[in-house]
């Protein structure tokens, strides 16, 4: 028989993540999905559920020294809603599954689950997202890119728990998001593409860029993204050709039934150049 602990602070909840081997839930948008039965049976969860959707301390978005941090359990919804959130941040959640599974999704468990196709992962890689993680022992903090070692695989252990997210902020004056599916809402993404300039006289002073659905995890390549800083906007289209190189030979998607590798790599290529060419040149 599966217990259902319910905890009502982060204490208790720690205590009881380190006593038993759980499944985490909160809006359950990926776990219920998992679990579920084909027959309208409820979900056949392996271990105890741990449902920490009644911790206040996790329903905080705030900004500590020019980074916005966001509660694990906060909603996409809300997160759309909040006016700390800029709208580099709120791009790719727009498009991130349904209203209903938006309001009940979260960051946080967009990442735990680890997705190779995670909506809001390229965006967590290309702002240097960090994860904190709590246990009884203590916090640890960790970026997100260290956080994913592989698809669906994370270092969160048994007795951990995902408390909060931090996202540096910045200036930034381009931001550029497009994910391919099958439709327009509500589908896995076949590849998507998520970047973030900063643009002043004409150069370029920062830029991230990071693809999703092209590999085990989100791909993001800083030596790559140098070669366009400090790069004046007549210069840009020289590079482009380099960077479809370099890019593609770090992008290693596969065939699945949604969509073969080949066109997952021209695709995302063709994003790259068309957000120099479109979002940086203009």
């Amino acid at each position: 028989m599966v217990n259902i602990f319910i905890p009502d602070t982060l204490a208790e909840a720690l205590r009881i993540r380190g006593q038993h081997e759980t499944i985490v839930i909160n809006g359950g948008t990926d776990v219920m999905v998992k679990y579920r039965r084909w027959n309208g049976m409820p979900p056949d969860f392996p271990l105890d559920v741990f449902h920490i959707g009644n911790l206040a301390e996790l329903k905080r978005i705030k900004i500590v020294e020019e980074n916005l941090v966001i509660g694990a359990t906060v909603t996409l919804a809300e997160l759309l809603e909040h006016p700390m959130v800029p709208d580099y941040i709120k791009l790719p959640i727009r498009q991130l599954a349904s209203p209903a599974i938006r309001n009940m999704g979260t960051l946080a468990g967009n990442l735990c689950n680890a997705s190779a196709s995670g909506d809001s992962l390229p965006m967590l890689y290309a702002l240097d997202a960090e994860v904190t993680l709590a246990s009884t022992a203590g916090m640890r903090k960790l970026p997100v890119g260290q956080f994913i070692t592989f698809a669906k695989q994370t270092l969160l252990q048994p007795d951990e728990l995902v408390t909060e997210l931090t996202i540096p902020l910045s200036d930034y004056t381009v931001s550029y998001y497009r994910k391919i599916g099958g439709r327009q809402v509500n589908a896995i993404s076949k590849a998507s593409f998520y970047a973030v300039a900063i643009k002043k006289d004409g150069i370029i002073e920062d830029v991230r860029i990071a693809f999703g659905s092209v590999a085990p995890t989100a791909v993001r390549d800083r030596a790559c993204e140098e070669i366009l800083i400090g790069a004046a906007e007549t210069e840009l289209d020289a590079k482009i050709e380099t960077l479809r190189t370099l890019y593609g030979e770090l992008l290693a998607p596969l065939d699945d039934t949604r969509s073969t590798a080949d066109y997952r790599r021209y695709v995302s290529l063709q994003l790259l150049e068309d957000f120099i060419r479109r979002g940086l040149e203009t």
